[in-house]
């Protein structure tokens, strides 16, 4: 079977919202400047960091997807909104790199490694700081108010994954909360606010909204599996989860099926991966080994093929009910989307789409999955042609 043989890259999805993303490079080149030499220094080190976009990409995509008319989604609120989300993400990536003591952000030495920590603390505080002060003077307060409640949920996210880190009771339900508010609240928040920006309905924003969720969640992860990736580009060291004694999905499916003394030893082993590459090879290995990857790729496939039941899930989750990964002889049947997984993966990585790893290749070459075009093309397609007929019903499909 070939997979993905209408493969789609990155700037194929980009490529409807070209213009408007590079206004918003020039819009944020001018709102963020700063007075002396140091902080200038380091706001022009951290913006030019940016990575792929894909926040403001999605929150353009959405504008141009729900705008009333072609070209409605050039305007001024929806450059706004992916300003918002885009500069709240780059704020929480230099705190994240000051928690976590990393030295490297794609490939770049982190603003905590060129600079001393605290220095680095007060450049995330002064653009978020400089981001609301945008907000609030353009009077959009809609928008404001929809964009910027998402950062309670970064923080949120991050004590819970310290708290959990530190007392060794990471579970399933708390991971899933976990990448929830650290990483789909945003992306979610990105799709809808794209719709928000052009006055779509607020049915419409609500079901970009989980759209972006989905997104977000398999996007994390990926992120995930391919941490225990050597090969994986990502701009971050391999195994950095393991060094840093996070619990993710691919070693927490291992700790869930093992005995009490197992998962004692695995613990162990993983309080020592800071000081001993031996210990991350070896739960790395075992991780492989024991099925941690090819679970986690399957959790993220329901992502984007949604189960019937939902009551294992918060509220704002999409319907996908974890308790049927474990131990259960009911097979999942999977409907034709695989475009979410396809995004989240070439997210991680450079150059065209690809599969979730050898695990979703062996999946379909057992016949588990199907690979037909799928939901981001066509929501690529819809951006490209400027329609804007149907889209209730496309939208709904998400």
């Amino acid at each position: 079977m070939t997979i993905f043989a209408d493969m789609i890259t990155l700037d194929d999805i980009r490529k409807p919202v070209t213009a408007e993303l590079e206004a918003l490079d020039e819009f944020v080149d001018r709102q963020f400047t700063a007075e002396g030499e140091l902080l200038s220094d380091m706001l022009r080190y951290a913006l030019s960091a940016r990575g792929k976009g894909i926040r403001p990409m999605l929150v353009m995509l959405s504008a141009a997807m729900n705008a009333p008319v072609k070209g409605a989604a050039a305007g001024r609120r929806a450059c706004l909104a992916a300003m918002l989300v885009e500069m709240i993400h780059v704020a929480s990536l230099i705190h994240d790199d000051v928690i976590d003591e990393a030295d490297m952000r794609r490939g770049k030495p982190s603003a905590n490694a060129r600079w001393p920590s605290h220095k680095a603390v007060i450049l995330g505080d002064y653009i978020l700081a400089k981001n609301m002060n945008i907000g609030l003077q353009s009077g959009q307060f809609d928008l404001v108010t929809h964009v910027c409640g998402s950062m309670a949920a970064l923080c949120e996210g991050e004590v819970l994954q310290d708290e959990c880190a530190a007392n060794s009771t990471m579970t399933r339900q708390a991971y899933l909360d976990i990448i929830y508010k650290k990483t789909a609240s945003l992306l979610g928040v990105s799709a809808s606010a794209g719709a928000l920006a052009v006055g779509a309905t607020r049915d419409r924003v609500a079901t970009m909204r989980r759209f972006g969720e989905a997104v977000g969640m398999a996007f994390q992860i990926q992120d995930d599996i391919l941490d225990y990736t050597p090969t994986a580009h990502t701009g971050k060291p391999a195994n950095n989860d393991l060094r840093e004694g996070k619990i993710t999905l691919p070693l927490l499916s291992v700790l869930d099926r093992a005995s009490d003394s197992r998962r004692r030893e695995l613990l162990e082993r993983l309080s020592r991966c800071h000081e001993s590459d031996e210990e991350v090879e070896y739960l790395r290995s075992t991780v492989e080994n024991e099925g941690g990857l090819s679970f986690a790729a399957e959790v993220m496939q329901g992502y984007s093929f949604p189960t019937r039941r939902s009551s294992d899930l918060p509220p704002k989750l999409i319907n996908l009910n974890i308790d049927r990964f474990y131990g259960t002889k009911e097979k999942l049947h999977l409907a034709h989307r695989h475009d979410v997984l396809a995004l989240c993966n070439d997210l991680l990585r450079d150059g065209t789409f690809e599969s979730a790893g050898r695990h979703r290749e062996e999946s379909v070459r057992r016949g588990e999955l199907d690979v037909p075009a799928g939901q981001l093309r066509q929501l690529h397609r819809l951006c490209r042609d400027g329609h804007s007929g149907g889209h209730d019903a496309q939208a709904h499909r998400l």
